[in-house]
């Protein structure tokens, strides 16, 4: 599958099947956003994958 360039975004990126969706689409050529609570385990995703980190907030 051919995802050259398609902006995705995933909640829970943190880990598990977050993860875990976030490294197949890499793989397929998405930019990946990974949004999640705390920020430095899907920082460091972001960084190894080429992509972002963006923290949510709970009101």
């Amino acid at each position: 599958m051919d995802l050259q360039g398609v902006p995705v975004i995933i909640t829970g990126g943190a880990s598990g099947l977050g993860e875990g969706a976030a490294r197949v689409l890499a793989a397929a050529g998405a930019k990946i956003t990974l949004l999640d609570l705390p920020l430095e385990k899907p920082e460091a995703l972001a960084v190894e994958l080429g992509g972002i980190a963006v923290r949510l907030q709970l009101k």
